[in-house]
């Protein structure tokens, strides 16, 4: 039987009814293929023998969901994220972990409760080879600073991480955030024909121009891993036209997940202004201090850990910040406390340059706090109105004032905020949207 255009790759074809699915063998994998402006969806068994030799069995119907019993789907996914390790565990506290860190914890956790086997790549803590935390399998690689500068790049960093890659034997790995990670995990996978999912962290991952990574090679070794991923997905509509632009690579725009804080205190005193964020120039601490000057009469409290690239960073903003009455700077807080804050603030304020989709706006609305900020991915809080999206400082001075003394739009987005939050970005929901993706893959 004559195959669609363009499956030149493939042996032949057959059509079966769906009658016939019980006797097609366990093993093969779904596909989708077009054919004359139809969408078929079919069953490819794969004659190990012989690579380039392939057998696809179109069935016909629409509904993929028909064929999953015939056709098993990955049921292990790797996550690699070296500093997770302190988000999965609540006793390491000290260490830093970003955004990227909790969106991988929550998607590993939700991916075992789908029951896939789940596993993440991380340091070196101390803490046991393989040991098993909320259904996730736990490899650690190298301590932080371990290995000789200039040879520490190959070993122990890319061997480590091979090592480890192997040591979960996952069908699918999952990394995100630009860097040299990226051109391992995909060169990984390509060796051993895995499937290699990639998440865009920052709208600066997506512009060559604009990466946050120091060397030319890592540059080069990144962008080697991005061009290899069978899926990236993106956070915003504006990181998906970015990628397109500069890297000409499709993507598909996930939303992130989030979790609703537990072990609240309620018994705690309430704060008028939350800050929370790593420790960096392009967070623009210096513009919360700023803001808080204006506004003597809030109380403001400020969360974020020094970053390794920037420490003096981190030592000035301490020394100014308790020159500030209204100020409480706390440095880094552990995530799973971390959720005290956000129910206990009245108010959200981001003063990034450059942000993706940050996890804290999820963290306030999922809280029903609202969000005060100069970067708004997708005009969410514009169209939403789930707080205020302004251009420069003075309009976020205002912008706080008018919105602590509205009881009754303070009111609206609480309940807005919830319910979006609530619709949207579901550890599951995320999760089985993945997983809709590498089915697909």
């Amino acid at each position: 039987m004559a195959g669609p255009p363009g499956a030149s790759t493939m042996a032949f074809f057959v059509v079966v009814s769906l009658a016939n699915i019980a006797d097609i063998p366990c093993g093969t994998r779904l596909e989708e293929r077009h054919c004359a402006g139809s969408k078929w969806y079919g069953l490819m068994l794969r004659d190990t023998s012989d690579t380039d030799a392939r057998l696809l069995v179109l069935v016909i119907t629409h509904n993929p969901c028909l064929l999953h019993k015939i056709a098993p789907m990955p049921k292990s996914i790797c996550f690699i994220g070296p500093d997770n390790y302190p988000v999965l565990n609540p006793d390491v506290t000290g260490h830093f972990f970003g955004g990227e860190s909790i969106q991988q914890v929550i998607l590993a956790k939700a991916f075992a409760n789908m029951g896939y086997e789940v596993s993440t790549i991380v340091y070196d803590y101390g803490q046991p080879q393989g040991e098993k935390i909320d259904g996730v399998t736990v490899w650690k690689t190298f301590e932080k600073d371990e290995g000789l500068p200039g040879l520490r790049f190959f070993y122990p960093r890319m061997t480590s991480i091979f090592s480890a890659m192997s040591k979960a034997n996952a069908d699918v790995y999952f990394q995100s955030c630009a860097g040299v990670y990226t051109g391992y995990a995909a060169a990984y996978c390509k060796l051993h024909k895995k499937k290699f999912i990639f998440r865009l962290a920052s709208d600066s991952d997506c512009v060559p121009d604009e990466l946050l990574i120091q060397y030319a090679r890592d540059k080069k070794i990144y962008e080697y891993g991005l061009k290899r991923a069978h899926i990236i997905s993106a956070q915003s509509d504006y990181q998906q036209a970015l990628l397109k632009q500069h890297y000409h690579l499709d993507s598909v725009v996930i939303d992130m997940a989030v979790e609703e804080p537990s072990n609240v205190d309620s018994a705690m005193p309430p704060i008028d202004v939350l800050w929370v964020a790593n420790i960096r120039e392009c967070k623009r601490p210096d513009l919360l201090l700023q803001l808080a000057r204006r506004l003597p009469e809030l109380k403001f409290v400020m969360i974020g850990g020094p970053m390794e690239e920037e420490p003096e960073l981190f030592t000035d903003v301490t020394a100014q910040a308790r020159k500030e009455k209204n100020v409480e700077f706390l440095g880094a807080v552990p995530y799973h406390k971390v959720g005290s804050f956000f129910k206990r603030a009245r108010v959200f304020v981001n003063t990034s340059d450059i942000e993706g989709f940050p996890n804290t706006f999820l963290q306030a609305w999922v809280c029903g706090k609202p969000v005060v900020s100069f970067f708004d991915p997708d005009n969410t809080i514009k169209e939403r109105k789930l707080g205020a999206a302004v251009e420069n400082l003075d309009a976020m001075t205002d912008a706080l004032s008018s919105l602590l003394d509205d009881k009754k739009a303070m009111a609206r987005i609480q309940a807005d905020a919830i319910e979006y939050v609530e619709q949207k970005n579901g550890a599951n929901t995320i999760a089985n949207v993945y997983r809709d993706l590498i089915e697909q893959c």
